[in-house]
């Protein structure tokens, strides 16, 4: 391989070098055309400094602390006796083509071998990883195996993100002018609180300005990443999965990968780069192209009430006002009547279903909607009759008492047993009926998670539900699969190569969703945000919104309705009608479009949207959040349209309130520049327009 070898797509240019016995990115950012290699390392050769060793340690995918790399070692292990704890990689061979670099390294005095892997996906992600395999004769046990990113010194700004149940994804901005930032998530999930995202810029980038990178690590489990300026200048992203202690042990011969990371970069903001992991998640083999079925989902609507009469009189309703797909939230198996019993028992409940679930799916399958239903496979109930005949099947460490959550505890799934048990039950379910969606979901997060011999597992687990589903979307291809924990927990790139939506968050308070799904944007397309209109007062803050503003958050997502529709008369049955009937006209664009997110200030608003591929259409709503100082909001401008195209602008009819007394037009210049003044609105309140082009001049 010639060193240096340049990755180009036209967009975005990645650099790599060799760094003794791994690969070292060198630069990753815009573009560079045709460029002199050689003469770039040389202008971008360090000198050594006072009060330093005598040459520096690159900042290599897997940085080296036996090389005297400051910063956090890529790789951290040893041996039983303490040694093979600060390994120094020599170079065994080198590949390289037009899109991929992969350099294997050795230490034959630790006995460890290192191959390192650069890709530019086709979809302009960077995409790395690692291999460490143990070459030695004795057991070496692996703390992490972590990727560092070199970012450039004016990658100063960064946003990290943290959450609860019911408030995922909220920011937080800093600047980052020494030291380091850490995000590390224990909960054997994506997690609410810290999910394994980050973006650096610009200072003060925005979403339509600035030098942008995002890092995303593709794993459901445990992670850590790590933003730091070195004490010698040097930035860094580092990011990998979360170990616990002795959780792998590497035997003579044996591996570990690690999950992808994930790089997006953009020199024209946030949403330009938000959209290179969109055309990510639409490249994946299980990212469905037909459109987007709307559903009605049971849960706020009947809870664990599970009347066969009334369930088919709220598929009555569903399919009245347009929906597609009808969903069994949980309480429809064993004795599950509450959420204090039954998890693992995955077979129809006879005391709610005496005639089992076939007559309620043919009722919904007759009203020309498919059928959906909610699991959990990974937990077990101690009140259920799969822990009375099994009670060792719980992820947990013995000799403790177990840690309940939820009434709960997590299924050892890394036991052959367990999860041959989990699997024909739900293959049987599937084999069974006629089912076209599942909703998983996955409640209690994971403590002390062990297996039978006390080893920490968490690792082990998420292979092992990667695996689970894996088995039962080769068996029933036709299903789809949502990934919901406790909502939006989790919400990742390695659980999406094997599902089609996320439900973003169990809160479906509209006001609380405009913040979580503006910034969930950041990393997924909108088809596979699962988005829903509720009741008007939300279930989990209490707060009533309109119809109007619930509808217009939840229309850019895959939408969805959960509310009893049989509290709604004819009236409102008739208004929630049209709106569904408006997102199925528009779907398309919604969900094969691309996200805009525009800066907007501090006038208490925010603004977001969708534009055509081609730039022939876009739908962009203005949401008011809270008051301002003003009595108006500030004019709107909309960039990324055709600026020499004309533009007829109209309101989306979502509710009572208008935007537009008469369509007007523009062109897509002057909506940049000048841009298009918003009515007086109420805080909690949204407007929606729709943009046709027509041809340009």
């Amino acid at each position: 391989m010639p060193s240096p070898v340049h990755l180009t797509d036209g967009r975005v240019s990645i650099v790599v070098g060799r760094a003794g016995g791994c690969a070292e990115i060198v630069y990753w950012g815009a573009a560079l055309g045709v460029v002199d290699l050689d003469a770039m390392q040389r202008a971008l050769r360090r000198p050594v400094t006072g009060g330093a060793i005598d040459s520096e340690a690159p900042a290599s995918l897997v940085p080296e602390h036996g090389s005297g790399y400051p910063g956090r070692p890529g790789l951290a292990g040893h041996r039983s006796d303490g040694t093979g704890w600060a390994p120094r990689f020599t170079r065994v061979s080198a590949t390289a083509d037009t899109s991929h670099v992969a350099i294997v390294g050795r230490d034959e005095v630790a006995g460890l071998e290192l191959e390192t892997r650069v890709e530019l996906e086709p979809t302009g992600l960077l995409r790395v990883g690692a291999t460490v395999t143990n070459v030695g004769d004795s057991p070496y046990t692996l703390g992490h195996l972590e990727l560092t990113v070199p970012l450039p010194a004016h990658a100063v700004d960064v946003i990290t993100f943290h959450g609860r149940w019911c408030r995922e994804l909220h920011p937080h901005r800093q600047t980052l002018l020494s030291g380091a930032v850490d995000v590390e998530n224990r909960t054997g999930r994506t997690s609410h609180e810290h999910p394994p995202l980050v973006w650096a810029g610009e200072h003060g980038f925005g979403e339509q300005h600035a030098d942008v990178w995002g890092i995303h690590l593709a794993w459901s489990g445990n992670a850590h990443l790590r933003l730091e300026r070195l004490p010698d200048g040097r930035r860094a992203a580092t990011a990998g999965e979360l170990l616990g202690p002795g959780e792998i042990v590497l035997e003579p011969g044996a591996a570990y990968s690690t999950p992808p990371v994930l790089g997006a970069y953009s020199p024209a903001g946030l949403t330009d780069a938000s959209r290179a992991y969109h055309r990510y998640v639409r490249a994946l083999p299980a990212h469905r192209t037909r459109p987007r079925p709307v559903l009605v989902n049971t849960w706020e609507a009947v809870y664990f009430d599970h009347d066969p009469g009334r369930l088919r009189e709220l598929a009555d309703r569903a399919a009245r006002v347009g929906a597609e797909r009808f969903v069994l939230d949980d309480g429809w198996f064993a004795g599950r009547r509450d959420d204090t019993s039954s998890l693992g028992d995955w077979w129809v409940s006879a005391d709610v279903h005496p005639d089992g679930l076939a007559p309620l799916i043919a009722h919904v399958r007759g009203l020309g909607m498919e059928f959906g239903l909610w699991v959990e496979p990974e937990m077990i109930s101690p009140d259920s009759d799969l822990h009375r005949a099994h009670p060792d099947w719980v992820l947990q460490a013995p000799g403790y008492e177990p840690v309940l959550g939820r009434h709960q505890l997590v299924l050892d799934l890394t036991r052959h047993d367990a999860f041959t048990a989990v699997h024909d039950r739900l293959d049987r379910l599937l084999r069974d009926h006629e089912i076209a969606f599942l909703k998983w979901d996955m409640n209690r997060v994971h403590v002390a998670a062990s297996d039978a011999a006390g080893r920490a597992a968490t690792h082990a687990q998420t292979h092992a539900v990667y695996r689970l589903i894996d088995q039962l979307r080769d068996a029933h291809p036709g299903v789809e699969i949502e990934s919901c924990a406790s909502g939006g927990g989790r919400i990742d790139f390695g659980i999406l190569e094997r599902t089609e939506r996320v439900w973003t968050s169990d809160c479906n308070d509209a006001l609380e969703r405009q913040t979580i799904q503006r910034w969930a944007s950041t990393l997924i397309p909108a088809e596979v945000m699962g988005a829903h209109i509720g009741p008007p007062r939300s279930h989990t803050t209490g707060r009533t919104h309109s119809l109007s503003f619930r509808a217009a958050t939840a229309f850019f997502g895959h939408l969805g309705l959960e509310w009893n529709l049989l509290d709604l008369d004819d009236a409102e049955l008739a208004r929630v009608a049209a709106i569904v009937a408006l997102h199925r006209r528009h779907r398309d664009l919604l969900h094969t479009g691309d996200v805009l997110r525009i800066d907007r200030g501090d006038d208490g608003t925010i603004a977001h949207g969708v534009v055509a591929p081609d730039r022939s259409a876009a739908i962009v709503s203005l949401v008011r959040l809270t008051t301002s100082a003003s009595l108006l909001p500030d004019p709107l401008r909309i960039p990324d349209l055709d600026q020499d195209r004309t533009y007829e602008i109209e309101d989306l009819p979502l509710g009572r309130g208008r935007w537009l007394v008469e369509p007007v037009r523009l062109t897509g210049r002057q909506l940049a520049r000048h841009g298009l003044q918003p009515p007086a609105m109420n805080p909690e309140s949204a407007r929606l327009i729709h943009l046709h082009g027509e041809a340009a001049a």
